[in-house]
């Protein structure tokens, strides 16, 4: 049974309706994530892009990446309504809006609800209905089983990656009108880059994760051999795979070196990692993580204009 108990909201900052009106637009980029949700763009333009044939219109991209945010704003939205008494324990979350009480509950509902729901309709009316499945799909799958998963098996990481990696498959079909091979390419060069990007995370956060209830595979291997090792296999299985587009003339010969390079960087860290398992690997491993995909993806974007 959940302990968390809604007591009500926090008085307002002192300074009026101007500084009110600040602190709130500020929580509610919190709620939805905002800088998450800027890397989905990130990937669903990638995919749109990768997808699109001839001069870009530029009012059906903005369709297109106006509904892929509101959706993934809703997906987070929801996450934080359900892992309130979780985020609560944790020092890396406990000062978000909803644990703090500078917003209700029912207000992070209402929040996730209208963007969720916006996003899916958005996208079915102004691209097509394939789009809008595939939203409806993120956020099902990432409030309704990853969300409650975390607090029952480590396979949580696996099932979280699934709608993480559905951004670029929403901006392909989007702009074909519905998902084919080439966009679950995309689809497993993003599963596959999730998996050492938070295994690293789930190291460097182990206690915090496991005192607030979390159940992540790096807090029960103090030795990082399982944690090491996945990341590992799972950076190997990345490097073959982004070869893929152009082994199959999906995009610029051009983009193979970039791709090679960014890899065996990437690999090279988490080598690093699950040799020795500290912190200070992790953080290198997180660091690689955060400079391959957008170089890997922008080179991929790129070559296929």
């Amino acid at each position: 049974m959940s302990t968390f108990v809604e007591k009500p909201r926090l008085n307002p900052l002192p300074g009026g309706p101007v500084s009110y009106t600040r602190r709130w637009v500020a929580d509610v980029s919190e709620l939805c994530k905002v800088r998450i949700t800027l890397m989905v763009l990130v990937t669903t333009l990638v995919g749109f892009l990768f997808g699109w044939h001839g001069p870009v219109e530029l009012l059906y991209l903005f369709h297109t990446l106006g509904g892929t945010a509101l959706a993934a704003s809703g997906a987070a939205a929801l996450n934080q309504v359900f892992e309130v008494e979780l985020d609560a324990r944790m020092r890396r979350t406990r000062n978000r809006p909803l644990p703090r009480r500078r917003m209700t509950l029912d207000e992070g509902l209402i929040i996730g609800i209208i963007c969720g729901a916006g996003g899916i309709l958005w996208l079915s009316i102004a691209t097509n209905i394939y789009a809008g499945l595939l939203s409806a799909v993120t956020i099902g799958v990432y409030v309704f089983v990853y969300t409650p998963l975390k607090r029952v098996t480590t396979l949580n990481t696996l099932v979280g990656a699934i709608p993480g990696a559905l951004p670029p498959v929403i901006g392909w079909t989007a702009a074909r009108g519905e998902p084919s091979f080439e966009s679950w390419i995309l689809f497993a060069i993003l599963f596959l880059w999730q998996m050492p990007h938070f295994l690293s995370i789930s190291w460097l956060y182990r206690s915090d994760y496991k005192q607030a209830g979390f159940v992540m595979l790096a807090s029960f291997d103090p030795e990082c051999r399982v944690t090491g090792r996945q990341s590992l296999l799972y950076t190997m299985g990345l490097l073959a795979v982004s070869f893929l587009p152009a082994m199959l003339n999906l995009t610029s010969f051009w983009y193979l070196p970039v791709a090679a390079a960014m890899g065996c960087y990437f690999l090279w860290m988490s080598f690093r990692f699950a040799m020795v398992g500290t912190d200070q690997a992790a953080r290198r491993l997180f660091v690689a993580s955060i400079v391959y995909l957008p170089v890997t993806l922008g080179a991929l974007a790129l070559a296929r204009l």
